[in-house]
């Protein structure tokens, strides 16, 4: 039967990205995913970054079986009780003057949002991202998106600008002491994005913690920086939450800790614990202008019911569990334990990130940073065969970093067990095939 299932995906599957795991998922609950054969591997995940309660989770559960049976899905120009709710229960968790809100299915779907929005409200054009970034798959959320999938498909759309991503671990302009010299690189980053503008700067578009782009922490003080260049140009700050938003970093918002308030904020992944849930969220004065230039984003699924009565569960666990004091209790674990393996093993190269998204970076000389693409495709495969599921981000210039997100509702036995199959890998790997 598993040979049948694989010949039709062969046959029938149009492959979208990297190669398919090699099992067939047949059900998941909590933090595990579990395979046809029975067999239960942990997900270091969150399944695509997003199912922050778990699998399964009896919450979310008992919303949908209610949902669908009440209310599934409306013509998108009319509004039920749970969106109204759940706009409002987002803006509470956030600073002033954030209160405006846009629920949605996607990631790129937000993002895309919320360009077109800064571009009409700004009658600009020019979108300033990370040379490191990942927005999503749709027109301007890719053409913000220099970390993949730009090569084969014709023109970008004009006015997009890269700046350099500030990476502590590689760093491009240094100080004396050879740490990154982020403010510096800052100002050589918009003297060229001064040279390439036409004079229509709209906004600037980034992660808090770039995730995709290989797990990468800015120092502190760089977003109040980077915040500090867009108002000089009269630039929109739009910060991409999709992976660190609802307590994934320990605080409800990653920006929380930078001190800065972004003009329009987008959620996805952690919002629908799952489910496709995704919010653009910004100012009354924003959404003021917007409206009188005639804002227009109907899609079919804007403003659905029953995701947003997910989302509106999500907040419901997530403040009832006091979430982010147990993330930052679980991150501590999570942290030492990749501590130790970066002492114990000479290949893990770094460590990084905040709360319960951390990545370790591989290489195989720890002295020249070199990384290998086979190597973090080995311990992949190795961690599998074991009982673990981990994401390995392979890009250019950068050895494989592991980004781990397990479910925020991790207990402290499933962290440790993650850990300790994954330093079961990295003290198998062949580090001689790879050298």
């Amino acid at each position: 039967m598993a040979n049948d299932f694989w010949a039709d995906v062969d046959r029938h599957v149009l492959r979208y990205g990297g190669g398919f795991t090699p099992e067939i998922i047949d059900r998941a609950e909590g933090s595990h995913v579990i395979t046809e054969d029975g067999r239960r591997v942990l997900d270091f995940t969150s399944g695509q970054m997003s199912s922050i309660l778990g699998h399964g989770h009896p919450d979310i559960v008992a919303t949908v079986r209610e949902g669908v049976a009440k209310l599934d899905h409306l013509y998108s120009g009319m509004l039920s009780r749970p969106v109204v709710d759940l706009s409002r229960r987002l803006a509470a968790t956030l600073p002033d003057p954030l209160e405006k809100v846009l629920l949605l299915s996607t990631g790129a779907e937000s993002n895309e949002a919320a360009i077109r929005l800064a571009k009409l409200v700004t009658g600009k054009f020019e979108i300033v991202s990370f040379s490191r970034s990942w927005h999503g798959m749709t027109q301007a959320a890719v053409n913000a998106t220099y970390s993949a999938s730009r090569h084969g498909y014709g023109p970008a759309v004009p006015g997009n600008i890269a700046i350099p991503t500030p990476n502590p671990y590689r760093p491009d302009f240094t100080t004396a002491d050879g740490e990154l010299d982020w403010r510096r690189q800052l100002e050589f980053a918009f003297d060229l994005v001064d040279a390439q503008s036409v004079g229509s700067l709209a906004a600037c578009i980034v992660e808090p913690i770039i995730s995709s782009g290989g797990l990468i922490v800015p120092p502190e003080g760089y977003l109040a920086a980077l915040h500090a260049k867009c108002r000089e140009r009269e630039m929109l700050l739009i910060l991409d939450e999709a992976q660190t938003g609802l307590c994934r970093t320990g605080d409800w918002y990653a920006f929380e800790s930078s001190g800065v308030v972004p003009d329009i904020l987008t959620l996805s992944k952690t919002l629908g614990a799952g489910l496709p849930l995704a919010a653009v969220i910004t100012s009354a004065e924003i959404e003021e202008r917007a409206h009188e230039r005639g804002f227009l984003f109907y899609t079919t699924h804007v403003s659905d019911p029953l995701v947003a009565a997910v989302g509106n569960t999500v907040l419901d666990v997530l403040e009832r569990e006091d979430m982010p004091t147990r993330v930052r209790t679980s991150g501590v674990q999570l942290r030492e334990g990749l501590e130790k393996l970066h002492a114990e093993h000479e290949i893990v190269g770094d460590v990084r990130g905040r709360g319960l998204l951390q990545g370790i970076e591989l290489v195989v000389d720890r002295e020249t940073k070199r990384g290998s693409d086979a190597l973090g495709s080995w311990v992949t495969r190795r961690c599998l065969e074991l009982g673990l599921h981990m994401n390995v981000v392979q890009l250019p210039g950068m050895g494989g970093v592991f980004r781990i997100a397990p479910p925020l509702t991790s207990t402290e036995e499933e962290l440790a067990e993650g850990l300790r199959i994954l330093g079961r890998a990295l003290t198998e790997a062949p580090l001689a095939e790879f050298s």
